[in-house]
């Protein structure tokens, strides 16, 4: 029974798993970077002294001096905007200077905006400081995943790149334990001892890759066999001329090396023949996955629960970051157990009975006055919403939140898989800003504003509606496969739904080397391997 529900390495698969386990799970700690910095705005938006401090005249409902919704809106949004184009320009990096040292670069632009975002005691520099922490947050939010799918076995390649939103939530969670020490602070030091603490996130993964090897994917790809040959070896710990190694280097140069003879890559060509399918699968999981609304959670949250009545608003907010915590961790183990599909639609399905739930209950029993001011509560209500919410999040930090950086780091060849990460990334980075921006215009009172309030959670659960069609045709199940596999699979299989049911006949190698005799007959060559040839 115990081994049945082990993760444990398959038989002929030669060398150690732990080095590259070890290594991808320390290069997800890039998403606590980003959890972090996400967490931190919601807190320090409502904290007094800050509230003070960087309100321009501005009087909430309560007649406290506050930044406008707009301001609120634009300081939470700039960050996903800076994301965006950090996603983007991921591929500068990470096919030019490589993975590793993208990364390295990509902390050090995070480094100078948390340094403008400490010095600031007015919106301009906070503003400024919140762009360059999304530049470098977009940069590693594209390259992290890139770099654990192309050194992770492909056994637990899922669990290891799930680790990425792991290390998400670990982040989200710090941030609600330090915004909760220092709420109380009537001094720059309530809003510039959570910011600062993120200096020692973005050092410690510099540190790291500055000592870790670069991918052997990379190496391939610039001709740097012997390089790749030595990475990997580091990676398995075996010899760099062993069989094994020989094999999969060999594999992947097969696969590189015809991609290639077929042309270089563009952006143009992401989105070209068999490619557009993957192109539009990758960027719907990401879009969808900011859609279900986990963000408005996240970014929203604490002040939300204090106007709907919750009088320990940080409270809440550290209690769903825990639940989001311990959420993904099932969620890492069952990837790789039960498979990206049956993961991702019955994940849809909780989130989506969840967030209907949540809107019925929050429309149903609150009543507004005419200035906007919430003045019916019914407690009970309020404690199954948020025990709702709580049930919401299990749903996604166990299925949607890993997935979908899991699915989009495996779907793409080695040719096209930087710039089609970035363009998936920088989808999830779009719709992330697009939220953030909208949602006080959308929940708030006043002319301009729809007043949705709870009703917002009606979006949500439509989106999460939309999420169960889109698994069912556009998913392919990837569990156990390499990333060369997956590649032949895409070229074989036309319907998501017969993914479950296909199996590698040979090797991208082989199929290279049929002309010579490796396979024998043309007649053991199927009709996509002439297509290959």
């Amino acid at each position: 029974m115990a081994r049945r529900l082990s993760l444990v390495k398959p038989p002929g698969e030669e060398g150690k798993a732990w080095p590259a386990i070890v290594i991808g799970l320390f290069v997800a700690f890039g998403g606590v970077l980003f959890g972090y910095d996400t967490g931190t705005i919601s807190g320090i938006l409502a904290m007094d002294y800050w509230m003070n401090l960087f309100s321009t005249g501005y009087r909430n409902s309560t007649g406290h001096l506050d930044v406008s919704p707009e301001q609120s809106s634009a300081i939470v949004s700039i960050l996903s905007a800076g994301t965006f184009f950090g996603a983007l320009a991921s591929p500068l990096l990470a096919d030019n200077i490589g993975r590793r040292l993208g990364l390295v670069v990509s902390s050090v632009v995070f480094i100078l905006g948390v340094i403008l975002q400490t010095a600031a005691v007015a919106l301009p520099l906070f503003l400024a400081g919140r762009f360059f922490a999304g530049l470098g947050v977009g940069l590693l939010s594209a390259i992290v995943p890139l770099y654990q799918s192309e050194t992770a076995p492909k056994w637990i390649r899922g669990a290891i790149v799930g680790a990425y939103q792991l290390a998400i939530t670990i982040g989200l969670l710090l941030a609600a334990i330090v915004n909760y020490a220092t709420q109380n602070r009537q001094d720059t030091g309530s809003y510039r001892i959570p910011i600062a603490v993120q200096f020692a996130w973005a050092i410690i993964l510099i540190v790291g890759m500055l000592i870790l090897p670069e991918t052997p994917r990379f190496l391939i790809k610039k001709g740097k066999y012997e390089q790749a040959a030595h990475a990997l070896s580091r990676l398995r710990r075996l010899p760099a001329d062993s069989a094994p190694i020989k094999a999969e280097l060999g594999e992947v140069k097969a696969n590189h090396d015809y991609e290639m003879s077929i042309g270089k890559a563009s952006y143009i060509d992401c989105f070209k023949g068999q490619m557009l399918k993957r192109q539009l699968t990758g960027m719907g999981i990401q879009a969808l996955q900011q859609l279900t609304g986990i963000n408005f959670i996240f970014y929203y949250g604490t002040q939300y629960f204090k106007n709907s009545g919750i009088q320990d608003a940080f409270t809440i907010q550290m209690i769903t970051s825990c639940i989001n915590v311990v959420s993904t961790i099932p969620g890492l183990w069952a990837i790789d157990k039960l498979g990206r599909r049956p993961l991702l639609l019955w994940g849809a399905v909780g989130m989506c009975v969840s967030q209907f739930i949540v809107a019925m209950l929050g429309t149903l029993t609150t009543g507004q006055d005419s200035a906007g001011n919430i003045i019916v509560y019914n407690v009970a209500a309020q404690k199954a919403g948020i025990a709702f919410v709580c049930i919401y999040i299990f749903f996604f930090a166990s299925t949607w939140g890993p997935l979908a950086w899991v699915v989009t780091g495996e779907i793409f060849p080695l040719k096209t898989r930087a710039r089609s990460l970035s363009m998936t990334t920088a989808t999830n980075w779009l719709l992330n800003w697009a939220i953030a921006y909208a949602t006080p215009y959308l929940v708030n009172f006043g002319p301009g504003y729809a007043n949705l309030q709870s009703k917002i959670f009606f979006v949500w659960f439509a989106a999460c509606f939309l999420c169960i069609a889109f698994v069912y045709f556009f998913i392919y199940e990837t569990k156990g496969f390499s990333l060369e596999e997956v590649d032949e699979m895409y070229n074989e299989v036309k319907l998501a739904p017969q993914s479950v049911h296909w199996k590698p006949t040979t090797t991208f190698a082989q199929r290279q080397n049929i002309g010579d005799g490796v396979l024998g007959d043309d007649k053991d060559v199927t009709h996509v391997e002439k297509e290959a040839i």
